[in-house]
């Protein structure tokens, strides 16, 4: 099972502003500081916009913040929020689904279960958990605008 690097992006970004937190964060800083591209983290924190997982702030003193309610979300419903599809092989989409032995196989079934098993292992932990350890992160330095 892999989680695709907009769900990575969403949970790393996170973590960030959790580690951040009280201060705002920009795309920048966050994209800088795990070396991923800009454009794309763009996508990230509107979907968490969208969701209400961040709390963003245009403007030369703007920036992004983290919403408390993450602190009790699950990580699977988390990564539900991010992975809404979660299509692991053709047969799991009925609409697009070719394979010629999806009635006779027993994959599917197998996949189902190992996916139910991921997610209530997920469920069993909380963002808060995540952040157990957060001053333990290496140093998230608020860098100056120029």
């Amino acid at each position: 099972m892999q989680l695709t690097a907009f769900t990575d992006y969403c949970l790393r970004s996170l973590l960030y502003l959790a580690a951040s937190s009280p201060e705002t964060a920009t795309i920048k800083e966050i994209a800088d500081y795990y070396k991923i591209s800009q454009n794309h983290l763009v996508k990230v924190v509107h979907r968490l916009s969208q969701l209400k997982y961040v709390e963003t702030t245009r403007g030369r003193n703007g920036g992004i913040k983290i919403n408390d309610k993450v602190y009790s979300l699950h990580l699977g419903d988390l990564i539900t929020n991010f992975e809404p599809s979660m299509t692991m092989v053709e047969c799991f989409n009925p609409e697009t689904n070719q394979c010629r032995v999806t009635k006779f196989c027993q994959l599917r079934h197998y996949l189902i279960e190992a996916h139910q098993s991921f997610m209530g292992t997920m469920n069993k932990y909380t963002f808060s958990d995540l952040t157990k350890n957060i001053d333990l992160f290496p140093k998230i330095t608020m860098m100056p605008d120029p």
